[in-house]
């Protein structure tokens, strides 16, 4: 085989191809429907996603068409003109004619995908496009369109006519796309639907198309290719051939053709069950597994279970997403190097399995209505996925796994969420319940050391002399414990001369106790952790006896453990009874909130009206305050001065949302004076961004004398879009694409903050924003759609959330406990009254260590059900990313921040920036002028390059007269 030779073959049909204005007819129409497909059909800016998917889904069906126009003509013609004959007799082999025009062919559609490339060049320009999945797009719109060709070709070598060969042609690759299409495997299920997603061409581009490139996809493309390229050598063969009975090397070319083309298509059978020889070239790798996911499966002591339980026959959009889900499973097999076995069941199948998934599990089928031959039926399918390792699991349910996008009133789409993230938090979960249950000490990896500053018997009241051996019982026995990870002692602060109080005093804030407001005896009764230059003060347990003493210790010791799950407390407005049951209910709620932290952490709600933050907390987050009364603020302060980590979402105004109206009203959340004593002060105005997210309002049409109403999506200032760019570089905020920060106000920070603490400015507007005292926050448009709403004032980057860490000092400083307030107020009971209180020992700890962190973010409702559902209503969903940082934040601010670079790659979608409609249609307009112009310029480059052959012709041949 000489490529020379295969190179001229397709050097000719390359000139026949542009000689014929034909050629340059098909191109056009081609990038002409691909346009028109991706900004009308897929509405591309309707979507709001930066990305070239809709075009690539869209690829195998126009893919169809030019490649049966391009391939058309390679045989036909010439056995129409009868110079097939002609061709057989040439010197060059069959081989080489075949590859020469195939090649052609390719080059043709190789140029026509990329006249298209303008189109990804632009929203790279508007938007932060991801490249990955556009290279694999090409790679995989190439060898796709190798296929179709060598079937063209196939078929064009069997027929005369042009017209036959492109209706078969097309027909062909038809059906091979028919193969995996949903219109065909919604009347299937299990290994049949399978089966058919295998050998359909658009269900093998459809991974593709997301930024993978599997080799046994690219294989598949390939060896229809070769396959019917051999078949095309085949066919052109015969044509040597006389007529008279087939000789032994007739029979030879016959077998050896049909044992080629056999090992061909059999090789993806083998590759079938290799699932490694995958590459994702999405940035962050976002399809495979993770090294989070990788460090779980590495801590696992005992084999883990993953079962899926799919139903073969389930619901159309549903059906697709099953094998992707036990390819994943398949994964996580593969990383767990023999410490995890996947199952996959069919309950419909397994009565047994079905009955245990049932009673064990709480695992139950779900209705779905599915669509038959004859007309619709209801069956019970399966969509879960149980994890079991030890006596612990986990169970996740389609709810739990995908998520649904309306594109229309009833066109969904229907994809996994994130399918690595909440597997893996499951895993997590059920592997830290399960160590929770052994030693704790297992799981701390550096000695800890407890320090009791604790007064002599002779200052402490009798309660507290008394609870100091069963103090130290307890210590004791958890020195025995710890095989030399533990150590305590006890210290008096009056020793030597009042060294150690002082001491104290400066490094700490702990200042003497006493009983009450009026008791003039003070002792010291503070109990420490200590791990290196980490520092967690212990409360006095509320019940003095030696469980409730264990039990806060071990709480504070598993703040310096790893494999557990980590415990935080949540104060957020319980939602006000509803005033009439048959109206919605009113009020902020915080539901999404709750689930989505319970989902990773033990959440403990709470009011803090006792004064004190949950002794297991080892983060609180405050959301939506209003008036805190004393008491909660000191809780809130001295939870910051022992070290914690305090989490605020808190501004002046927040939005009331009535039938007809939407205003800010004043909301006075308490921590006013308590921030601006730490050097963190919230404007009394709202922040309006030109980069914002849209508002949903229902608009009334009439249509046909039809009324009927729809969500408009209008510009909303208030609804500040922050980009990466107005982002702090902290990992929570890392790979998340924006976040929305309704009805917000501006930050300041008092002169010398900086000095005092570790300033992070996490979130910021853009430059173009500015302030707004109006209350009215109704959305605004004039007839065209167009935001009403006009910048005033000076327009800057204003700071919406702020992080500080350092040494605070308490807002209580030199004031005694409000709790010993309380107490004296409170009228005396009899001790063996069961109303009888506690005996109350506090005081003000006046300093926080350095490990102390505060984070305010200034919106009081961002994190609330109805304004996620809001901000989301423009994709048809619940806006997560805020509450997903949120999440993010808990895992970093608690070192245990494994999950945060999972939750961000489950952020596919890149949004693009606000536009108005005039730019939009300009966008689109350009990108059909410029598809133009690369046709043309195609022309202009052939015909100088031909004319450019004629005259080196002509001269060759003058100078042959002469």
């Amino acid at each position: 085989m000489q490529f020379a030779v295969i190179r001229e073959i397709e050097r000719k049909e390359l000139n026949l191809f542009f000689a014929s204005p034909t050629g340059y007819l098909f191109i056009t129409l081609f990038l002409a429907v691909t346009l028109f497909t991706f900004f009308w059909l897929e509405a591309f800016f309707a979507r709001n996603i930066a990305d070239v998917r809709p075009m690539f889904e869209a690829m195998p069906v126009l893919m169809i068409f030019l490649s049966s126009a391009i391939s058309m003509r390679m045989w036909s013609e010439e056995r129409r003109t009868g110079t097939l004959e002609f061709v057989a007799t040439l010197p060059a082999s069959t081989w080489e004619f075949v590859l020469g025009k195939f090649l052609a062919c390719w080059l043709l559609l190789a140029l026509a995908l990329a006249l298209t490339l303008p189109l990804p060049l632009t929203i790279s320009f508007i938007a932060n496009l991801d490249w990955g999945p556009v290279f694999a797009g090409y790679v995989a719109a190439l060898l796709l369109g190798a296929a179709y060709l060598a079937i063209g070709l196939y078929v064009s070598a069997k027929s005369q006519s042009q017209i036959v060969a492109l209706l078969i042609s097309a027909l062909v690759c038809g059906l091979f796309y028919m193969l995996g299409a949903s219109m065909l495997t919604n009347y299937t299920g299990g290994w049949l639907t399978e089966l058919l997603y295998s050998l359909g061409s658009g269900s093998r581009f459809a991974s593709i198309a997301r930024g993978i490139l599997d080799v046994r996809d690219l294989y598949y493309y390939v060896s229809i290719a070769a396959a019917f390229l051999t078949l095309n050598v085949y066919a052109l063969e015969r044509e040597r051939w006389a007529d008279d009975a087939p000789t032994a090397r007739h029979r030879a070319w016959q077998a050896g053709t049909a044992l080629l083309v056999l090992n061909i298509l059999v090789a993806n059978v083998w590759l079938a069950n290799v699932s490694s020889l995958r590459f994702d070239l999405t940035e962050g790798r976002q399809y495979t597994l993770s090294q989070a996911t990788r460090s779980y499966l590495d801590q696992l002591r005992e084999p883990m279970l993953i079962r899926g339980y799919f139903s073969e026959k389930t619901h159309a959009l549903l059906a697709p997403l099953v094998p992707r889900m036990k390819d994943l499973l398949r994964e996580y097999e593969q990383a767990g190097g023999g410490r995890v076995r996947v199952e996959i069941v069919d309950p419909a199948k397994d009565a047994q399995a079905e009955d245990e998934a049932n009673t064990k599990y709480g695992i139950r089928s779900v209705p779905f209505q599915v669509e038959e031959r004859y007309g619709s039926a209801l069956v019970n399918a399966y969509f879960d996925v149980l994890i079991l390792y030890g006596d612990e699991y986990e169970v996740l349910d389609f709810r739990d796994l995908i998520e649904v996008k309306a594109k229309g009133e009833t066109d969904l789409d229907v994809q996994l969420r994130n399918p690595e993230f909440d597997l893996t938090r499951s895993i997590k979960k059920v592997l830290y319940g399960f160590q929770g249950g052994g030693s704790l000490f297992a799981n701390i990896a550096d000695p800890v050391s407890f320090t009791g500053y604790v007064s002599s018997d002779e200052r402490l009241p009798e309660a507290l002399a008394d609870f100091r051996e069963t103090l130290q019982t307890v210590l004791g026995a958890l020195e025995s414990e710890s095989d030399g990870k533990f150590s305590a002692e006890l210290i008096d602060p009056d020793a030597d001369g009042g060294a150690v109080a002082e001491e104290i005093a400066a490094s700490y804030g702990f200042q003497p106790m006493a009983m009450s407001l009026l008791d003039p005896n003070t002792f010291y009764f503070y109990l420490t952790l200590k791990q290196g230059d980490t520092v967690v003060q212990i409360p006095i347990p509320e019940a003095l006896s030696e469980d409730a003493t264990r039990k806060g210790i071990e709480e504070g010791l598993k703040r310096f453990a790893s494999g557990l799950l980590k415990s935080m407390a949540l104060v957020a407005p319980a939602p006000p009874a509803p005033t009439n049951p048959y109206m919605p209910q009113q009020g902020a709620q915080f539901t999404q909130l709750q689930d989505f932290l319970a989902s990773d952490f033990d959440v403990e709600t709470t009011d803090l009206t006792e004064g004190e933050v949950p002794a297991s907390a080892e983060l609180l987050m405050v959301v939506d305050a209003e008036n805190l009364n004393e008491k909660q603020l000191f809780a809130v302060d001295q939870f910051l001065m022992r070290g914690g980590t305090v989490v605020l979402a808190t501004a002046p105004f927040d939005a009331t949302i009535a039938q007809q109206s939407l205003t800010a009203a004043r909301q006075t959340s308490g921590l006013e004076d308590w921030l601006a004593h730490h050097g963190v002060t919230i404007g009394e105005s709202l922040v309006m961004d030109p980069q914002n997210a849209a508002f949903p309002v229902p608009v009334t049409r009439e249509v046909g004398g039809f009324s009927f109403q729809e969500l408009v999506m209008l510009d909303y200032p208030y609804f500040v879009d922050i980009r990466p760019d107005g982002m702090s570089d902290e990992a929570f905020l890392q790979g998340l694409p924006q976040i929305t920060v309704p009805w917000a106000s501006p930050i300041e920070l008092k002169d010398g903050a900086a000095e005092q603490f570790d300033v992070t400015e996490l979130l910021r507007s853009s430059n173009g924003a500015w302030l707004s005292d109006d209350k009215d926050v109704v959305p605004k448009a004039d007839e065209r759609g167009v935001s009403g709403f006009v910048p005033e004032g000076d327009t800057a980057s204003r700071l919406l959330a702020v992080g500080l860490q350092g040494r605070f000092t308490s807002y209580f400083q030199g004031q005694k406990s409000p709790l010993l307030e309380a107490a004296e107020t409170q009228p005396e009971e009899p001790e063996d009254s069961e109303d009888a209180t506690d005996p109350v020992f506090a005081s003000v700890v006046e300093k926080s260590p350095e490990s102390a962190r505060l984070f305010v973010f200034a919106s009081n409702g961002f994190l609330s059900d109805q304004t996620l559902r809001m901000v989301g209503a423009a994709d048809g969903m619940l806006y997560g990313n805020t509450v997903q940082m949120m999440a993010n934040l808990v895992d970093w601010a608690l070192e245990d921040d494994s999950l945060t670079g999972i939750r961000a790659r489950g952020n596919f979608n890149r949004t693009l920036p606000p536009m108005e409609p005039s730019t939009q249609t300009t966008i689109e307009y350009l990108n059909y002028i410029v598809a133009l112009l690369g046709v043309l310029a195609v022309y202009l480059v052939y015909g100088q390059i031909r004319r450019r052959k004629q005259r080196t012709v002509m001269s060759w041949m003058q100078g042959g007269e002469a």
